[in-house]
């Protein structure tokens, strides 16, 4: 199991970044909460991660903080809950943000999420607060300043935001009109992809 890496940044393609380590890159998805977070492209960054083994493909995620990695492991053993619809949900809510919304049972708020129906976000309150019985709710808070691994930087890449920022929606489980129309109700011309896509997953919480 591949559990941290820790290398230089050659793209970033949310939710993807390519990460060089030893002459090997290594695609990394993360949540958008996570990836929000990363330095801007040639610095270095440490991400914890968790391995997906499939037929004919693994898939890396990868996470800024060990409880991001621990709540996603939690996710992907609900029933009907995989890899993918995990990054979707950790993207649109932090973990802390998560717990609090499963401990107030705030249903509402997780069908609002791309890929949650009713029946899944009802199992999700009641699975995900069963298994917090056995896990410190203390990994869960937000982490310090001095937990940071790196001095985070946002990268400032204008060009084909907009498209970007569908695409990184659509990559999440959003269908292309919603993603097309979360985006052009949030974009502005001096907003880079990041925070368009950062201010459209805000807007349907």
């Amino acid at each position: 199991m591949i559990g941290r890496l820790r290398g230089i940044i050659l793209e970033k393609q949310p939710p993807q970044v390519l990460l060089e380590i030893n002459g090997i890159g290594y695609e990394v998805q993360l949540p958008m909460t996570c990836f929000y977070l990363l330095p801007k492209i040639g610095k270095e960054a440490i991400i914890f991660t968790h391995l997906v083994m499939r037929e004919n493909v693994q898939l890396i995620f990868g996470f800024i903080y060990k409880n991001e990695r621990v709540l996603f492991r939690e996710l992907i053993k609900v029933n009907g809950v995989g890899p993918k619809l995990a990054l979707a949900i950790l993207s649109g809510m932090s973990a802390q943000q998560f717990i609090s919304t499963v401990e107030r049972r705030e249903i509402h708020a997780l069908v609002k999420l791309p890929g949650v129906g009713k029946k899944t976000a009802e199992r999700l309150v009641v699975e995900i607060k069963d298994r917090l019985k056995n896990l410190s709710k203390d990994i869960f808070l937000s982490p310090s300043r001095d937990e940071i691994p790196y001095i985070f930087n946002e990268e400032n890449n204008k060009n084909n935001s907009k498209r970007e920022a569908v695409a990184a929606l659509i990559s999440l489980g959003y269908k292309p009109h919603e993603a097309s129309l979360m985006v052009g109700q949030v974009a502005s011309d001096d907003a880079d992809c990041e925070m368009i896509i950062r201010n459209a997953l805000r807007s349907v919480l």
